[in-house]
């Protein structure tokens, strides 16, 4: 079975992180599905049942974003609004389509790691942040498998501030590798 990596960046074109996430992850067909939501959906009119046959038919949910407002874009949530209701991914009565599933989040933070501390500049970790997503997949019994993340400063992409580059290293490419590699460990 596969993963599918439901991407929603409302301008994937003009992206730098998650539009070379995507692009390394369609090398990998035989692996992973890239579902980009706006692209899908550009009147944002969910196809509820669509969705849920998509995520039924892999094994592993990757939901992959850039953080916007200290949240995802506006498309995902909706999509999660819609898709994971009463009676499918939670509930008495079959509610079940996400028990078990293994589920994870790739987010794009834009923002240095240190501004995401306790003492950092949001007084908040990236984790804490999510408890959202880790919250509602718990709800919905789902085997949520944690976070990847990429962390740069706005408009200058750099990686993880914590891991020196070589010269002539790429953090955002070492980053996509590390991405595979979680996906992988899923």
């Amino acid at each position: 079975m596969k993963t599918l990596i439901v991407a929603a960046h409302p301008s994937i074109e003009t992206s730098t992180v998650n539009k070379r996430w995507v692009e390394e992850l369609k090398k990998y067909p035989e692996k992973y599905t890239v579902h980009e939501l706006y692209r899908a959906y550009p009147a944002e009119k969910i196809d509820v049942e669509k969705e849920r046959g998509l995520i039924e038919s892999h094994e592993n949910l990757v939901l992959q974003f850039p953080i916007q407002w200290f949240n995802s874009p506006s498309l995902l949530k909706k999509w999660m609004d819609e898709v994971f209701d009463y009676g499918w991914a939670y509930g008495s009565n079959g509610g079940d389509k996400l028990k078990n599933r293994k589920v994870a989040l790739a987010v794009s933070a834009g923002i240095r790691s240190s501004d995401y501390r306790k003492e950092g500049r949001y007084g908040h970790t990236l984790e804490q942040i999510l408890i959202p997503f880790e919250t509602t997949f718990f709800y919905c019994k789902a085997d949520y498998r944690s976070i990847h993340a990429f962390y740069g400063e706005e408009k200058k992409p750099g990686g993880t501030e914590e891991e020196e580059l070589k010269p002539g290293e790429n953090g955002l490419e070492r980053n996509t590798m590390k991405y595979i590699t979680f996906l992988n460990n899923l």
